[in-house]
């Protein structure tokens, strides 16, 4: 029986989504949808760390053989994509300490390959995905929808080379980003 386990991660400073789900013989079983709060934390470090020690704790309980995580978007304050960046740097450092491969995808393909439109709203992809999965009530955030929808993006293109970055390793991170590494 082929089986694999996809952790799906939503990054983010004040709300962390994350979902799983169990691929067995091809055919998706869900495991679980939640987030991370973070909003009570003031100290932006702070809440780096608790974003670290949430996916190494999701990685330990439910051993993932693959880690999705959404892209950050481009938008017009930098200062928020700086730190949104560095919540997905920071759960992937996380994946790629236990040697977990990781696969990144734009949050418009991951709404493609949900709901069949890259401009999908976070209550379409969430319905979709409700309706995809069976589980029975919708979280009152939807970022944690978000993240199981990264996992179920992964699931529908594993095995397709398209526009995503993966990474199995420090190596390979390395490897694929020269430009952002200092000599």
């Amino acid at each position: 029986m082929d089986e694999k386990i996809i952790l799906g991660i939503d990054p983010g400073t004040t709300l962390m989504g994350y979902g799983l789900i169990k691929v067995v013989n091809n055919k998706m079983i869900f495991l679980l949808l939640n987030e991370l709060n973070l909003s009570k934390y003031s100290d932006h470090y702070l809440k780096l760390k608790h974003i670290f020690h949430r996916t190494i704790e999701l990685i330990d309980n439910h051993k993932p053989d693959e880690i999705s995580i959404e892209a950050p978007f481009f938008g017009k304050n930098v200062q928020s994509m700086l730190k949104l960046g560095r919540a997905q740097g920071v759960a992937m450092s996380a994946g790629l300490t236990r040697e977990i491969p990781i696969t990144e995808y734009s949050p418009k393909k991951i709404k493609m390959s949900i709901t069949g439109n890259g401009n999908a709203s976070k209550e379409q992809v969430a319905k979709m995905l409700q309706m995809q999965l069976g589980f029975k009530d919708l979280p009152k955030n939807l970022d944690s929808t978000d993240g199981l929808a990264a996992a179920v993006c992964h699931f529908y293109n594993m095995g397709k080379d398209g526009n995503k970055k993966k990474y199995t390793g420090w190596g390979s991170y390395v490897k694929n980003n020269p430009k952002k590494i200092k000599e």
